[in-house]
């Protein structure tokens, strides 16, 4: 694929140069928050940090961290480094527990927010001569906004689709010749799926590219989308609290994204001790926003946990690369006095030859946990004899014994009776929540 840029400039600086903006953005950001955030200079006070003590992003490490727990503490408008005046949008995380994530925009945040999308969208091949399909969620979630914005930035022809309504989605993608489509991976899994059942191949749409994020997804499941949608499908990352969808994208090598290190300052630290560690470790993801006006998020910790790499990449980017996430500090799963993460049981499915629609069911029974997977089966592999079905659920709970080193009941459900989530997928359900 011919190497494209939105911005080249930027996209290709020398290392030394980009930290060296780094460090000038972080100076002025630590004052521009210290002015106008008042939490968060007593977050500062606290620790006896003033703004002189920040001169570059070397003294990044003296700041104090961010967490959601801050953000709910600060809602709605404790983190606000702006006038509401100033203000033109807001969006919101989706508030699955406590309360929810408003992040506010200045005029100038939404630009560069939209700059980022465009970046990625750019990097996948995408020019004014595709025809972007944006399914994912409009509205507070950022997924619509963010890729329809970034969409116009590059002149693309915009289908501001949202999720849902398949048929509605193949209809328009076959008769507007939509070239990318840009949606959750379980959404575009989704539509495979649905092309499939309705005779509908590959070589039918004018598909190319797909970008999918929110949500973890693997790479046997990246290549389950490409087969059935007939395209390359590129990662893309971002958190609402740090302005959406486009902080990080994938280019054409496909080996982790591209963090946008003009705006976002990347940090991996140990999730226990909060100590920075050296790139090429695993860990935690830290972001500082380096110029966003509105809602200034310092050392904002993810509870992502990857990798950082400068390892040169093919496509010419110097920008520092992020591994897909490997789970999450927060997310993953303690069951049984083990450490289970959802994405170590989707790769388990999919090298069973089995669908990634599952669900995890954990409750406590007494004082001990229970732990159930519930498996979709492919219509082709449905059989309603008992022993099959047995012996199925047998081998798939063996395989998931070995990886996670602790033995789930796994129930093996008819075809489509697990509810589809056409934006963020529902994996866990955890009723022990309930009873504490």
């Amino acid at each position: 694929m011919e190497q494209r840029y939105y911005q080249k400039e930027i996209e290709t600086m020398p290392v030394e140069q980009i930290k060296a903006m780094q460090s000038e953005k972080l100076v002025k950001q630590v004052q521009h928050v210290w002015d106008n955030v008042p939490y968060y200079r007593n977050l500062m006070e606290q620790k006896g940090v003033t703004p002189a003590d920040i001169k570059g992003i070397e003294d990044l490490h003296k700041l104090p961290f961010l967490t959601k727990s801050d953000l709910r503490d600060a809602y709605p408008y404790g983190l606000l480094a702006k006038p509401l005046k100033d203000c033109v949008r807001i969006q919101s995380t989706s508030g699955t527990t406590g309360r929810r994530v408003v992040a506010f925009y200045t005029q100038k945040d939404v630009d560069l927010w939209e700059d980022c999308c465009a970046r990625a969208i750019v990097a996948v091949g995408g020019t004014n001569e595709d025809v972007c399909q944006v399914a994912y969620g409009y509205g507070l979630f950022t997924g619509g906004p963010g890729l329809n914005g970034g969409s116009h930035k590059v002149g693309c022809l915009t289908l501001p689709m949202s999720s849902g309504n398949t048929e509605r989605q193949v209809q328009f993608m076959q008769d507007l010749n939509a070239t990318i489509l840009c949606c959750t991976p379980s959404y575009a899994a989704y539509i495979g799926e649905y092309l499939a059942e309705h005779g509908i191949s590959p070589d039918d749409i004018a598909l190319k590219a797909g970008i999918f994020g929110a949500e973890p997804w693997t790479e046997e499941m990246r290549r389950g989308i490409e087969k059935s949608l007939g395209i390359k499908a590129y990662d893309i990352y971002g958190l609402t609290e740090t302005s959406g969808p486009g902080v990080a994208f994938e280019c054409s090598e496909q080996t982790g994204m591209h963090i946008n290190e003009d705006h976002f300052l990347a940090e991996i630290i140990d999730p226990d001790t909060g100590e920075v560690l050296p790139e090429g470790s695993k860990g935690e993801l830290v972001f500082t926003a380096l110029d966003k006006e509105a809602f200034p998020l310092l050392r904002y910790r993810t509870r992502d946990i990857c990798v950082l790499s400068r390892k040169k990449c093919s496509c010419g980017r110097t920008l520092i690369k992020m591994a897909k996430p490997m789970g999450r500090s927060d997310d993953m799963l303690i069951i049984r006095g083990v450490n289970v993460f959802p994405s170590q049981i989707e790769t388990v499915l999919l090298n069973e030859g089995y669908q990634p629609n599952y669900q995890i069911v954990v409750d406590r029974v007494g004082n001990n946990d229970t732990f159930e997977v519930n498996v979709e089966m492919a219509p082709e592999h449905f059989s309603d004899t008992v022993s099959a079905l047995t012996a199925l659920e047998k081998s798939l709970a063996g395989a998931l014994k070995t990886m996670l080193g602790i033995n789930p009941t796994v129930h093996l459900v008819p075809p489509k009776s697990i509810t589809r989530s056409e934006g963020k997928a529902v994996r866990v359900i955890d009723k022990r929540k309930l009873h504490d």
